[in-house]
C-alpha cells in the first residue's frame, strides 16, 4: 500500500451543545458530506489519503503529526464547541511543517468576526451596509446613522445560524432589543445590527489557480412567492430545513441574469473583498443590491461549504468543473507552497525565476496592492508606505530608505525596506516586510530578511530593530521573527490602540540562525 500523501481533516459533529449555547445539528453535520466528496475526488485522482475526524485542538496536533502527509485538506469548521477554535488549524499545520488547503488563520479569524471583517472591507473601499456592534451585555441605547429596517446577526457564527424571520426588524423599540437579547443569551455572542439591504442577493465564488484568481459564474438567490410580511433572507431554515417554506421557496439561479456593467461591478467588488481580508485558494462573497442597484458586500465566507449540494459546487459546475478538478487545483496550489528542495550543501535551491533587486518607481502600485491584500495594514499605513516608496525610488542607494523588491516571473511579490536609526552607531530599523498573500508560505519573507541582514552587515550594522503589533492576529508575524533569531526586547502597552501593544524585537548582527 502506498503511503498517504494527503490528510483529510474534518471536525466530528457535536451531539449536544457546548457551553450552554444553542446546537445547530443540521449545519454541524454538513461537514461529513464535504469530507466524503473530497474522499471520492482523491480516489478518482488516485491520490493516497488518510481521513481523520477531530473535536479539539489537541486532536488536530495528534492527527497532523501522526502521519507523513505533505498536504492537509482542511475542512474543520468547529473545535471545542466554537468556530473560533477551527481558525487555529492552519497555524498547527504550518508549525508542523505541513501545507494545507484553504485560508490561513488570519483570514479565517478575520472573516469569522463580522465586525472586524466589515472594518477590513471598508478600509479597502469595499462597500458594506452600515452597522452597529453590540457586545454581550450591551443594550440598544441608540443607533446613530442606522436606517431601518435592520437585520440582527450573531457576530461570529456562519451557515445562517441564529438567523430567522425575527432577525429583521423594521423599527426601533422592543423588537430590536429582543432580537439583540436573543443573540446574546441563546448563542452567547455579540450582535451585529446591520442595515437590511432589500434588493437582489448574489453569491460569488472565487478560486485561485497558482497566482491567478478566477471568479466563477455568479449565483442569484431568488425568493419565490414570499408574502410581503416575510423577509427575503437566506435564514437557517432556508439553508438546512427541507420541510420548511423557506427551504422550498429559496431557489438558486446560476448563472444569474446580469447586465454587463453590473456583472463587471459585482466581479470587481468581489475581487476587492477577497484581497481586503487576505483570502487564498477559494472563498465565497455574498452581496445584495440596494434600491439604486448598488452592490453591498454582506460577508466574505472564507470557509464555504464545498459539499456536492452546496453553492460553491454549483458554481464549479457552472464553470465546467467538478470536485475532481477542484481538488486537482488545490493539490497544485499546495505543491507550489512546498519548501524548496535541499542540496547536498544544505542550502535552499533558489528558483531561477525569482530575484531580489532594488525597488523601482514602477513597483509602487504592485507593492501598495500587496500591502493592502495582506489585511495587516490600515489605509493610513499604506499611504505612509507610498511616501517611503517614492523617496526610496528617487534617492536609491543615496537615500535613507534602502528598499528592495522580490520579483517572481517579472512580478513584484515581496518588499523589504530598512534604514540606519538616526543618532545611533550601527543600529538599523527594519521598516517594512511584506509578501503577497498568493505567495506566502514559500520562504520569500525569510529570503528578504537574509538579504536585508547581509546588506546591513556590509553597511557596518551591529543590531537590527523591528517593531510590530501585539494584537492576536499578529501572532504569526511575531512567531516568524522569533524563528529567524529575533528576540522580544520591549513591549509598550496600548501603544497603537487600547489593547494593541507595540512589540520591539532586536537581533545582533553577529548572530546567525
Amino acid at each position: 500500500m502506498r503511503p498517504a500523501e494527503v490528510l483529510i481533516l474534518f471536525n466530528v459533529p457535536a451531539t449536544e451543545p457546548m457551553g450552554g449555547g444553542r446546537h445547530f445539528r443540521e449545519s454541524d453535520s454538513g461537514v461529513l458530506d464535504e469530507a466524503k466528496a473530497v474522499e471520492k475526488a482523491l480516489e478518482k485522482l488516485d491520490v493516497p489519503f488518510r481521513k481523520v475526524g477531530v473535536s479539539g485542538l489537541e486532536e488536530v496536533v495528534s492527527a497532523v503529526s501522526g502521519g507523513r502527509e505533505w498536504l492537509v485538506v482542511n475542512l474543520v469548521e468547529n473545535l471545542d464547541g466554537s468556530a473560533a477554535g477551527a481558525c487555529e488549524v492552519p497555524t498547527v499545520c504550518r508549525a508542523l511543517g505541513r501545507q494545507f488547503t484553504g485560508n490561513d488563520t488570519h483570514c479565517l479569524g478575520l472573516t469569522l468576526d463580522k465586525n472586524l471583517a466589515k472594518w477590513a472591507l471598508e478600509s479597502q473601499g469595499v462597500r458594506t451596509p452600515p452597522w452597529l456592534f453590540l457586545p454581550v451585555g450591551t443594550e440598544v441605547i441608540s443607533h446613530p446613522g442606522l436606517h431601518f429596517p435592520v437585520i440582527v446577526k450573531p457576530i461570529s457564527a456562519d451557515a445562517s445560524e441564529g438567523i430567522d424571520a425575527a432577525s429583521v426588524v423594521d423599527r426601533p423599540g422592543t423588537r430590536l432589543a429582543d432580537a439583540v437579547r436573543r443573540i446574546h443569551e441563546s448563542l452567547g455572542q455579540g450582535a451585529l445590527v446591520e442595515e437590511f439591504v432589500e434588493g437582489r442577493e448574489f453569491n460569488i465564488s472565487l478560486i485561485q489557480r497558482g497566482s491567478a484568481l478566477e471568479v466563477l459564474p455568479p449565483a442569484e438567490i431568488q425568493f419565490v412567492d414570499f408574502p410581503a410580511d416575510r423577509p427575503r433572507i437566506v435564514d437557517y431554515a432556508a439553508k438546512w430545513l427541507p420541510q420548511t417554506f423557506e427551504y422550498r421557496n429559496t431557489v438558486r439561479k446560476i448563472p444569474a441574469d446580469l447586465a454587463d456593467p453590473l456583472a463587471e461591478e459585482i466581479q470587481s467588488i468581489s475581487l476587492a473583498a477577497w484581497g481586503a481580508v487576505g483570502c487564498r485558494d477559494y472563498a465565497r462573497v455574498d452581496l445584495r443590491l440596494d434600491a439604486h442597484g448598488l452592490p453591498y458586500v454582506l460577508e466574505v465566507n472564507a470557509n464555504p461549504d464545498i459539499s456536492p449540494d452546496g453553492g460553491f459546487a454549483a458554481a464549479l459546475s457552472a464553470a465546467g468543473m467538478d470536485h475532481v478538478q477542484f481538488l486537482s487545483i488545490l493539490l497544485e496550489n499546495g505543491s507550489t507552497r512546498r519548501p524548496a528542495r535541499l542540496s547536498t550543501a544544505g542550502r535552499e535551491q533558489r528558483d531561477d525565476r525569482s530575484r531580489i533587486r532594488r525597488t523601482l518607481a514602477a513597483d509602487r502600485e504592485p507593492i501598495l496592492s500587496l500591502l493592502s491584500a495582506t489585511g495587516y495594514f490600515r489605509p493610513d499605513e499604506v499611504a505612509t508606505a507610498a511616501e517611503v516608496l517614492d523617496e526610496a525610488a528617487a534617492e536609491a542607494s543615496d537615500g535613507h530608505y534602502q528598499s528592495y523588491t522580490f520579483e517572481l516571473e517579472n512580478l513584484p511579490v515581496g518588499w523589504v525596506c530598512w534604514g540606519q536609526t538616526p543618532c545611533t552607531v550601527g543600529t538599523f530599523d527594519l521598516y517594512w516586510l511584506a509578501v503577497s498573500p498568493l505567495e506566502q508560505g514559500k520562504g520569500i519573507g525569510r529570503r528578504l530578511m537574509e538579504f536585508a541582514e547581509d546588506s546591513i552587515r556590509r553597511q557596518g550594522g551591529r543590531i537590527i530593530v523591528v517593531e510590530t503589533a501585539g494584537r492576536p492576529d499578529y501572532a504569526p508575524t511575531r512567531a516568524f521573527y522569533a524563528r529567524i533569531g529575533y528576540r522580544e526586547a520591549a513591549r509598550l502597552a496600548d501603544f497603537y490602540a487600547p489593547g494593541d501593544d507595540k512589540v520591539v524585537f532586536t537581533k545582533p548582527m553577529d548572530m546567525d540562525v
